[in-house]
């Protein structure tokens, strides 16, 4: 639990560090897509600390390109 208090601490740093100039300029889009990817990576962050397991998106680009590779190295050999 201190590592998920010390994550959130950070996000919390870095939302007071960035947001205001984003507000000050009003820039909206940039706004939502800056809380978006936050809190992508916070939820990440938090899955790790807490130990559970993360799916690798490698392992899905392998699943899916597998078939094709073999199906190539078929026609080569």
């Amino acid at each position: 639990m201190v590592a998920v208090a010390g994550i959130l601490v950070i996000v919390a740093v870095i939302i007071a560090i960035d947001v205001p100039p984003l507000m000050r300029k009003k820039l909206k889009k940039e706004l939502w897509i800056f809380y978006i990817l936050l809190l992508f990576g916070t939820a990440l962050s938090i899955a790790q600390a807490l130990n559970i397991k993360i799916p690798n998106p490698l392992d899905w680009i392998t699943a899916i390109y597998k078939p094709l590779s073999d199906m190539i190295e078929k026609l080569l050999k």
